[in-house]
């Protein structure tokens, strides 16, 4: 007796391996030289080291009965930024800085708020404890004022030690899902199939991983752990791994049983900009298994801009892009261009707002664009149509006509650019 496959017929995927042959020789011609300006795994002596050279040189600053300052590298600055395109967004190794004066009315706040800061990592490192930037912030959350003023704190000490967040002790809460073939080893032993619909586990028992867990945890997706570095036994058989812009779609792509339909594959969201984790997670699913990544977003500004930093990294984390860009990301949906060919209708269209007009204009001039000529005819499209559309307006056509029609045909015959 014969049975019917589970997921698409192999036919279904030449595009998709013709695709990963050619990513993998592209890969084969050479990988890119490390990285002259950025952050590199640290030992907990170095960490502790490099945290004691600081605190020296203020104290010996003080001794001179002069005012301590830390220099930080800025972030914030274009001037700072060069674009390679097998990396994306790398700082340069002289980059201007901005000096954080102890004795300036305007940063004598922040001067204390990052000895802080530098004293409880100092403290995680030396006790091998870890915490999370929530933590911190609620240590004395009046003082911090807000969760962004500690998040970006952190972000310029793991600049100004050269390392990643992880060597400074410090985790975050991921935001982000992942769904579908994958399964892995956590830090802590913990056994997680990802695996769609009702079959999705958490295993607690390590002995239980091959056979029927005593204790599992059913869903419909598991969270994006917070410690991807710890992560160990990656094991899938996907031949795509797609990344959802928005959490709707993703859950509505995941009631269609999407991930079934077209198993074997993965998918992940960041639920819109994506975090520090899902976006380590998607590296590292990369760099062991080099499948094909594809990007699904709104077709508006906002939604390039995360496709962007899922490709090519963003300017404030461009110190660390060599662990969290994948240049291999493709633009599957949804393109402007598709707005026109599938006659969505005009009701189901959105006008771009002066925001939407200067955050495209603001993309259409970066550097990276120059090498993406689809890319850039596709957001002139836009920009001369004045529309937007999101994902949803595919309803309009039918209810599931995202995962039943339009997804399918993109990955059979290679809609992508």
């Amino acid at each position: 007796m014969a049975f019917a496959p589970m997921g698409p017929e192999a036919s279904f995927f030449e595009v998709l391996d013709r695709h990963r042959a050619s990513l993998l020789a592209a890969l084969s011609k050479g990988s890119p030289e490390p990285p002259v300006q950025g952050t590199r795994t640290a030992s907990s002596s170095e960490v502790l080291a490099s945290i004691e050279n600081i605190i020296q040189d203020v104290v010996t600053t003080l001794a001179r009965n002069e005012a301590p300052a830390f220099i930080i590298d800025n972030r914030s600055s274009w001037e700072n930024i060069k674009f390679d395109d097998t990396v994306g967004l790398q700082m340069v190794s002289h980059c201007t800085t901005r000096k954080i004066k102890s004795d300036s009315p305007k940063s004598v706040k922040k001067f204390a708020l990052i000895l802080k800061i530098l004293s409880m990592i100092y403290k995680l490192v030396q006790s091998n404890t870890y915490a999370t930037k929530r933590d911190i912030y609620y240590t004395d959350s009046q003082l911090f004022g807000n969760q962004s003023v500690v998040d970006n704190i952190i972000d310029d000490i793991s600049c100004m030690l050269k390392v990643p967040r992880r060597s400074l002790h410090i985790l975050s809460t991921s935001k982000g899902l992942i769904a579908g073939s994958l399964r892995f080893t956590e830090e802590d032993g913990t056994r997680v199939s990802c695996a769609c619909g009702a079959s999705a586990l958490v295993c607690r028992e390590p002995q239980s991983w091959m056979g029927p867990p005593s204790s599992q945890e059913r869903r419909q997706a598991i969270a994006v752990p917070s410690n991807i570095q710890g992560l160990r036994n990656l094991i899938t058989d996907a031949k795509f791994l797609l990344i959802v812009e928005k959490d709707a779609t993703f859950q509505r792509l995941l009631d269609d049983n999407f991930c079934n339909k077209m198993s074997p594959c993965i998918m992940v969201t960041g639920k819109g900009i994506p975090d520090l984790n899902t976006r380590l997670l998607v590296k590292k699913l990369w760099d062991l298994f080099h499948i094909p990544v594809f990007t699904l977003v709104d077709a508006d500004p906002h939604g390039i801009e995360i496709m962007c930093i899922y490709k090519y990294g963003s300017m404030s984390m461009s110190f660390e892009a060599h662990n969290l860009t994948v240049p291999a990301v493709r633009w599957l949906g949804l393109l402007p261009s598709d707005i026109n060919r599938l006659n969505i209708p005009k009701d189901s269209l959105i006008p771009l707002t002066k925001r939407d007009q200067m955050k495209l204009d603001s993309i259409l001039k970066r550097p990276y664009v120059t090498c993406q000529p689809f890319w850039r005819k596709e957001m002139e499209m836009m920009a001369d149509s004045r529309m937007k559309a999101e994902i949803q307006a595919l309803t309009s056509l039918s209810s599931d006509y995202l995962s039943r029609v339009y997804l399918p045909n993109k990955l059979k015959f290679g809609g992508w650019i």
